[in-house]
C-alpha cells in the first residue's frame, strides 16, 4: 500500500488558520491534497490533523480524514516522523495491509506539482538502499561566503578562509525545501534520519521554493505563485 500523508496541525501561531487559509482561491492544504490526487501514486490520500474544520476542508478536496491525531502530537514542538510513524500504523491497523512507501506532503507547499511528486517517487523506488527522497534546492548564493552580525554590531565571516574565493569556484549546495518527503515503510518506523546518505535528492527550481511561515512570506508566495501559475 501506498499512502500520502498530509500532516495539518491546527493552532498555527504566526499565520492563524495557516492550513485552510484561502491561497490564491483556494484553502492553502488543497494545493497538497491536488497534487497528491492528481499524481496517481497513492492508494489513499490522508490528513493528520487534531482540528475539526481543518478535517473538514480536507474532506471537502478529496483527502480521508480516517482519524483524528492525539493532543500528545499535536503540540508546537512534535516533530515529523512521529506524527508519520503514528499515521502509518493507524492505517495499518484499519485497513490490515501494510504501507511500504509513502509521502509527507506539507500542508503548506502550494509549489508542489504531481509531476514532483511522480519523479520523487521514481527516485526511491529505482533505489532499494533508500530510505528517502524529498526536494531540495540551491542557494541563491554561495553560503561559504555568509556574514554574520556580531554583538557589537559588527561584521565577521562565517568561514574566512574563503574570503577571496571566487563564487564560481566554490562548490554548489542545497537546502531542504520543505515540501515533501517520499519515505520507505522502515525509514519512518525505525525513525531514521531523513538527512543521511540513505537520502536522495529531488532538485527543485528556486522559484518553486517558498517558506511560507510570516504574512510577508504569504505575500512574496502568492505574487510567485500567480505568475507560475
Amino acid at each position: 500500500m501506498r499512502i500520502a500523508i498530509i500532516p495539518a496541525r491546527g493552532g498555527s501561531k504566526r499565520i492563524p488558520g495557516k492550513n485552510i487559509r484561502e491561497f490564491c482561491g483556494k484553502p492553502m492544504i488543497a494545493w497538497s491534497i491536488n497534487a497528491a490526487l492528481q499524481s496517481r501514486c497513492f492508494d489513499d490520500v490522508i490528513v493528520s490533523t487534531d482540528d475539526d474544520d481543518i478535517a473538514s476542508v480536507a474532506s471537502k478536496y478529496g483527502a480521508s480524514v480516517p482519524f483524528m491525531r492525539p493532543p500528545e502530537l499535536s503540540d508546537d514542538y512534535t516533530p515529523t516522523l512521529p506524527v508519520l510513524r503514528h499515521a502509518i500504523l493507524e492505517i495499518e491497523r484499519q485497513t490490515d495491509r501494510p504501507v511500504k512507501t509513502g509521502c509527507c506532503i506539507y500542508a503548506t507547499a502550494p509549489f508542489v506539482t504531481s509531476a514532483i511528486l511522480r519523479e520523487g517517487m521514481d527516485i526511491l523506488l529505482a533505489d532499494h538502499n533508500l530510505d528517502f527522497a524529498f526536494g531540495v534546492t540551491s542557494y541563491p548564493y554561495p553560503i561559504q561566503r555568509a556574514l554574520a552580525i556580531n554583538a557589537e554590531k559588527h561584521i565577521k565571516m562565517l568561514y574566512p578562509e574563503h574570503e577571496l574565493s571566487r563564487s564560481q569556484d566554490l562548490p554548489e549546495l542545497y537546502h531542504d525545501a520543505g515540501q515533501f518527503y517520499w519515505f520507505r515503510r522502515k525509514g519512518v518506523l525505525d525513525c531514521l534520519s531523513v538527512f543521511s546518505a540513505c537520502s536522495a535528492p529531488v532538485i527543485l527550481p528556486r522559484e518553486q521554493v517558498q517558506d511560507i511561515d510570516t504574512e510577508e512570506d504569504w505575500r512574496c508566495a502568492e505574487l510567485v505563485h500567480k505568475l507560475i501559475k
